[in-house]
């Protein structure tokens, strides 16, 4: 194997979430007609923003001015409901809260499939 990460074929999301060995690292060299890390080069650098959303919450401005260090904050969702992730604004997947040594992170469970409009 290569360690060339231009060589490291997208995963297919067309059909939703997706499948234990979509992520797996495919042997060196391009697919015929596959698509490659290569491809998108042009667009790494592009900066999007990502936001991971555990719920929402609706209050008036002065019980939020009332809210103070240890308040705690009632969310829509309950305790194991997958979060929503999203990128520039746009829901892209749905995912779960981890922690990573002693960090929290995200890991994705769903792909959410873009309508074509």
């Amino acid at each position: 194997m290569s360690d060339d990460p231009t060589n490291v074929p997208f995963p297919n999301l067309e059909g939703g979430a997706l499948a234990p060995g979509d992520l797996a690292i495919a042997p060196s060299g391009p697919e015929p007609g596959g698509k490659t890390a290569a491809d998108l080069e042009a667009i790494f650098d592009v900066p999007v923003r990502v936001s991971a959303v555990l719920g929402r919450a609706r209050m008036d401005v002065s019980d939020l001015l009332r809210l103070g260090p240890g308040a705690v904050l009632e969310l829509d969702r309950k305790v194991g409901e997958a979060i929503d992730i999203y990128v520039n604004n746009r829901l892209i997947a749905r995912g779960e809260v981890v922690l990573v040594e002693d960090k929290l992170g995200v890991t994705m469970t769903e792909i959410i499939k873009a309508d074509k409009a």
